[in-house]
């Protein structure tokens, strides 16, 4: 690749010309700035007094026509019918530049279902191998990649594994089931057939449990949901009475604390990545997941081995590894663990059991601050909108702590149980992306351009000189109002450093690889499209132009600043 930087414009009295503000959609939720009580309010009572224009239906979902999705496709480019509707009727200035993830569940497998929160606006779709079998995620799978054929959407599949850290058993099928205070419950090694099990008894799957559980330690069930105090123990039984009662979910993480303090032995001895793990990687390898998310990463050298075995299994592989951020150890090698990875998840829910809760906050913005210096995605999951499993609209709190993940500009939201077994998983959605808008919306009114210092991350001379030219594309199209960044990209690492630089427009993608396209789907503010291009930047252009323009996805006059990894370049350039 030349070394040569290449700087072009076709732009006429730049300092006259006063670049149109696009027309920005009116989001479907408001969140009023306050609300004022006479006396302080129960739980349920904040839902119930929430104003009428709070309340989401599913009709009030982004896209509703009834070819929603319907694949545009010509002589090579290929875009969701929801990101080319949303480009003609609101503009540049509409697209939502925080992704979104959304958990696959009992409630969500279906195709009609899948289908639903892709319209509504769900960038990855994510498989829990905590839950369920390898048919059933396969179907899944398959699912989705039927969806991205048949109607042209990018939803890439995040496969998480489930980690060897202590959890329950299922609940012998059942969806959940409810402890009360008071309750005695018993955690036990054995196991039941469904029809024998003994009420209010759970099985364990950790065989060493009861000997080393003491009586008067807390046992903390789902990072804290339920909590029990252990009160006997009975050979392989440990009895406990429930002191903070609330929702048992099947396969849900167990901790203990003792004193005070996190009891971590019966831990330190499992591996990160379980013998049931590895069988799962292969399944997901073999059907071509694109991302796997390892579960309670401990060191570096557990992504290095995953990433070398998906290499040897699969050459020809794009697999990109995540760390799920949610143990101790993993904050003791933070920077270590998110350089060897693709990107980063911050799983709030079980780190939140593992460190006092006042910390996570400070922790998620860490593991936000550090993911962007070092360009790798990350990803803000875990009770995001926990109230909407049963309820719904959410909380105040809940739509706070969304707006802080996206003013942190975290690439992407997750919901977990919102979306796999909650009752309202298409209005939690509609809240993500609602919030999401209306958050960086007003970071723009507001002039909050980004201005982080981000360190150079690239280490040959080529490299630099790549990340050198988006760092100074994004600075121009700040600074001459664009309306937009097109990016040309074989292997997604150019777009990826002008997500980096969070620029005020939205970034188009262009690369001919579809799973590329998929995976660029995860980052901030890209648009990815596939798109046959040749290593002569004004044809790609001139073509992209037309096709672009015959949707009515630009028009001429708009300001686009253009970028390509095929020739080193950047350009200033204004739609004939």
């Amino acid at each position: 690749m030349s070394g040569s930087f290449r700087f072009s414009t076709s732009l006429s009295s730049l300092q006259t010309r006063e670049f149109p503000r696009m027309p920005f959609p009116k989001p479907p939720i408001h969140v009023p700035n306050h609300v004022v009580t006479s006396k302080p309010m129960t739980a349920a009572q904040s839902r119930g007094i929430l104003p009428e224009n709070l309340r989401v239906t599913a009709s009030e979902l982004p896209i509703t026509v009834a070819s929603s999705a319907a694949v545009t496709e010509a002589e090579g480019l290929e875009v969701d019918r929801v990101t080319e509707v949303e480009l003609q009727e609101n503009g540049f200035r509409s697209t939502r530049r925080t992704k979104i993830v959304c958990t696959i569940g009992p409630r969500t497998c279906e195709f009609k279902d899948i289908e639903a929160l892709a319209v509504g606006g769900m960038n990855v779709a994510r498989v829990n191998m905590c839950h369920g079998t390898r048919e059933w995620h396969r179907d899944v799978i398959r699912r989705v990649r039927q969806l991205n054929e048949e109607k042209g959407f990018a939803v890439a599949v995040m496969m998480d594994t489930e980690g060897s850290e202590i959890h329950m058993d299922d609940l012998n099928g059942a969806e959940s089931a409810k402890a009360e205070d008071g309750e005695i419950w018993t955690f036990t090694v054995r196991a039941f057939d469904p029809p024998s099990c003994p009420e209010r008894t759970i099985t364990v799957n950790y065989d060493g449990f009861a000997e080393d559980v003491k009586v008067g330690d807390e046992l903390l069930v789902d990072g804290g949901m339920v909590r029990f105090v252990v009160i006997e123990k009975i050979g392989p039984d440990v009895i406990c009475q429930c002191t903070d009662p609330g929702l048992l979910l099947p396969r849900a993480n167990l901790t203990f604390w003792r004193d005070g303090s996190l009891v971590q032995e019966r831990n330190a001895m499992l591996p990160t990545i379980s013998s049931k793990d590895w069988l799962d990687i292969d399944f997901g390898v073999a059907e071509g997941v694109d991302f796997i998310a390892v579960s309670f990463v401990k060191s570096a050298e557990v992504i290095k081995t995953l990433k070398s075995y998906i290499t040897a299994r699969s050459p020809e592989s794009e697999i990109a590894v995540i760390a799920k951020i949610e143990c101790i150890d993993s904050l003791k090698n933070l920077e270590e663990i998110i350089q060897a990875s693709d990107g980063a998840m911050v799983a709030r829910g079980d780190l939140g059991a593992q460190i006092p809760l006042e910390q996570v906050p400070s922790v998620q913005q860490k593991v936000v601050q550090l993911c962007r210096q070092l360009n790798k995605p990350v990803i803000v999951a875990s009770q995001l909108l926990e109230s909407m499993i049963e309820y719904p609209i959410p909380t105040r709190a809940e739509v706070a702590d969304v707006s802080e993940a996206v003013g942190q500009q975290a690439d992407a939201l997750m919901l977990s149980s919102e979306s796999a077994m909650g009752q309202y998983a298409e209005k939690s959605l509609a809240v993500l992306r609602s919030v999401s808008l209306r958050i960086e919306r007003w970071r723009r009114e507001e002039k909050h351009l980004d201005a982080t210092n981000l360190p150079v991350v690239s280490s040959s001379k080529s490299a630099k000189i790549s990340e050198e030219i988006c760092n100074t594309a994004s600075r121009m199209a700040n600074k001459l109002e664009a309306d937009a960044i097109f990016v040309y990209t074989r292997t997604g690492q150019t777009a990826s450093l002008l997500s980096r630089n969070r620029p005020d427009c939205p970034i188009f993608a262009f690369t001919p690889s579809t799973s590329i396209r998929r995976c660029l789907n995860l980052q901030w503010g890209l648009i990815p499209f596939r798109l046959d291009f040749s290593d002569d930047v004004e044809s790609n252009l001139n073509r992209t132009f037309s096709l672009l323009k015959a949707r009515e996805m630009i028009n001429s006059g708009d300001l686009i600043i253009v970028v390509s990894d095929v020739m080193q370049s950047i350009q200033a350039i204004k739609v004939p």
